[in-house]
């Protein structure tokens, strides 16, 4: 039995899929079924159901995952007693991001941390919200920055680095550009323009209406507010955007920003609450704190 047939049985596990594992893994398919295959004539089982469209744990893998799981933490946990004493830092962190966040200087923040330590490989992600939380609980991400809605993700430490109103954005000419604020309960007839669910923005105008009792009307959904400001430019709708957005652009949307209640988004700097962390992932999220303080 070997480390890395380990690794790739709980790799499919959690994928539930032989391609995604391999994805993850950066190998080839066909290698991660050949291990896998390996692994239970050595056991002389199956731990692996794949007669459906997604694999499944048979009952047995379903016993054998957590000693997997147990055996890939060990090795790693003697990884980093090794790096520790000895003072290196090495190995891989991955950083998550919404994709339209433009005023932190992510860029800046990983320059810095590969100039102290360049042993350490770099993955960023571009994810929505619900995908980079599930990837921090998972142990996939190591720190991310996501738009978060009143309370932070359950087994999710934050810390917020922004935060803004959101606004209804609408062209010059639309009845509601003649008033300075708008109540929620006035947009509940218009058509909106909106992030898509999974995203701390959206989550936040939907929980607004549900507390109000009101249901909103969804015309358009885009996955980053300046194409969400151009559809409204259009006249095709109501945007709700982070202020800053809908500012950029005076000359074709009026602001208003959202009343009774107030609504706000904000990105957070994220990172598991609980469980092991690399050296590296430990430097990076001290620096990320640092850099954003």
């Amino acid at each position: 039995m070997e480390l890395r047939q380990l690794e790739y049985f709980v790799a499919v596990t959690e994928e539930a899929s032989f391609t995604r594992a391999a994805a993850r893994l950066h190998v080839a398919q066909p290698g991660v079924s050949a291990q896998i295959r390996q692994l239970e004539r050595e056991l002389g089982q199956p731990l692996l159901d794949r007669s459906g469209r997604t694999v499944r744990l048979t009952e047995v893998g379903a016993a054998v995952l957590p000693y997997a799981r147990a055996a890939l933490a060990a090795v790693e946990g003697a990884r980093r007693s090794v790096d520790e004493l000895t003072g290196l830092l090495r190995g891989h962190v991955t950083i998550g991001t919404i994709d339209w966040i433009r005023s932190l200087d992510l860029p800046g923040m990983l320059a810095g941390f590969h100039r102290d330590h360049p042993d350490v490989e770099i993955t960023v992600l571009q994810e929505d919200a619900d995908t980079l939380t599930g990837g921090l609980r998972a142990g996939r991400i190591d720190l991310a920055f996501l738009s978060i809605g009143a309370d932070p993700p359950d087994g999710i430490a934050t810390k917020v680095v922004i935060e803004q109103d959101l606004v209804a954005a609408v062209p010059h000419g639309h009845p509601l550009a003649r008033r300075s604020t708008v109540p929620l309960r006035a947009l509940a007839g218009q058509d909106l323009i909106c992030l898509p669910k999974g995203t701390g923005l959206r989550a936040v105008l939907d929980g607004a209406f549900a507390d109000a009792g009101l249901r909103p009307r969804i015309a358009f959904e885009a996955g980053e507010p300046p194409v969400l400001a151009e559809i409204a430019g259009h006249g095709l709708g109501v945007a709700v955007l982070p202020e800053s957005a809908a500012r950029s652009v005076p000359d074709v949307l009026h602001a208003l920003p959202i009343v009774r209640p107030r609504l706000s988004g904000r990105i957070a700097l994220a990172w598991r609450a609980e469980g092991p962390r690399s050296p590296a992932a430990r430097a990076l999220i001290a620096r990320a704190r640092r850099v954003t303080a």
